[in-house]
C-alpha cells in the first residue's frame, strides 16, 4: 500500500546529489520515515528514477519521481514513461523544476505549446494515479499552471535556489502572491514553497503566508545531520497543524 500524501507537507527532492544517490539515497528515505513516525508530518521524498522502485518497496513515506514526461507506450526512447513510474510504487511526481523545465520560453507561440505539453503531462499524471507537483518560478506562471488542476503548485524563484536565503524572508510577496493567485483560479491545489528552506523558521514562515508545504532540497540532502534538519523541518510544520 502506497504511503498517503498529507499536508503540510515536507517534499525532499535528492537531485542526483551524492549524499542521495543508491545507497546513501534509501538511508535518507529512511530518515524521512524515521522523522514521519516521530512527528506525525508527511515527508515525502523524490529520489532518482533508478532508485524509485527500490526506495518505494523499502520506506512507508510517499515517493516522488523527479518527473514524468506526457507518453503513452510504444516509441518513445528515452522518456519516462508514466505507467512506469507508477509501477514502482511511486506516489506522485515532480514536474517543470527550474532544473528540468518544460516551460521555459519567452516568445508567446512557443510558450503556448510548451504549456500545453506541461498539461499535457499533468493529465498523464492523474491518468495513472500519480500527484503532480509542478514548479513554478513566477506568480503569473503559478495561475496559469493552477488551471491544469494539479495536486500542488510549487513556488521557487531560480535566483533563490540553494542559497540558504528562503523565499518566504526575502520576497515572502512572492509566497502570498502565489497563494491568492492559485487559490483565486482553483482552491483545491495546494501551494508548496520552495527554494532556500534550511530551518524551521523558514517552514513556519511559509506556512504562516498561507503555503501548505515546503519543497527542500541541499537544506536536508547536504546537511551535516540530515534527521536533526528533518526533525526541525517537520517540528515547525506539526505546530500549524490544527489540534483534532
Amino acid at each position: 500500500m502506497r504511503a498517503e500524501v498529507r499536508v503540510p507537507l515536507i517534499l525532499v527532492n535528492f537531485k542526483t546529489y551524492r549524499e542521495a544517490t543508491g545507497e546513501r539515497g534509501l538511508r535518507l528515505a529512511r530518515v524521512a520515515e524515521e522523522v514521519t513516525g516521530r512527528t506525525g508530518v508527511c515527508v515525502a521524498v523524490a529520489p532518482q528514477i533508478v532508485d524509485l522502485r527500490w526506495i518505494a518497496e523499502s520506506v512507508r513515506v510517499p515517493v516522488f519521481a523527479q518527473h514524468i514526461d506526457p507518453v503513452g507506450y510504444g516509441k518513445y526512447t528515452g522518456h519516462v514513461l508514466p505507467e512506469a513510474v507508477r509501477e514502482t510504487g511511486a506516489a506522485g511526481t515532480l514536474l517543470n523544476h527550474s532544473e528540468r523545465r518544460l516551460v521555459r520560453s519567452a516568445d508567446p507561440s512557443r510558450r503556448k505549446l510548451e504549456l500545453e505539453v506541461l498539461r499535457a503531462a499533468v493529465r498523464r499524471a492523474w491518468e495513472v494515479g500519480l500527484k503532480p507537483v509542478v514548479c513554478v518560478d513566477t506568480v503569473d506562471l503559478g495561475r496559469v499552471v493552477a488551471s491544469f488542476e494539479p495536486y500542488a503548485v510549487a513556488i521557487e524563484p531560480p535566483e533563490l535556489i540553494g542559497t540558504g536565503i528562503p523565499v518566504s524572508k526575502a520576497r515572502p510577496e512572492v509566497v502570498s502572491g502565489a497563494v491568492e493567485a492559485v487559490k483565486g483560479v482553483n482552491a483545491g491545489v495546494k501551494v508548496l514553497c520552495g527554494a532556500g528552506i534550511t530551518s524551521g523558521e523558514d517552514v513556519s514562515a511559509a506556512l504562516r503566508l498561507g503555503a501548505e508545504g515546503v519543497l527542500v532540497a541541499s537544506g536536508v540532502v547536504k546537511a551535516e545531520d540530515p534527521l536533526r534538519r528533518l526533525l526541525e523541518l517537520a517540528s515547525a510544520a506539526k505546530a500549524h497543524i490544527p489540534d483534532p
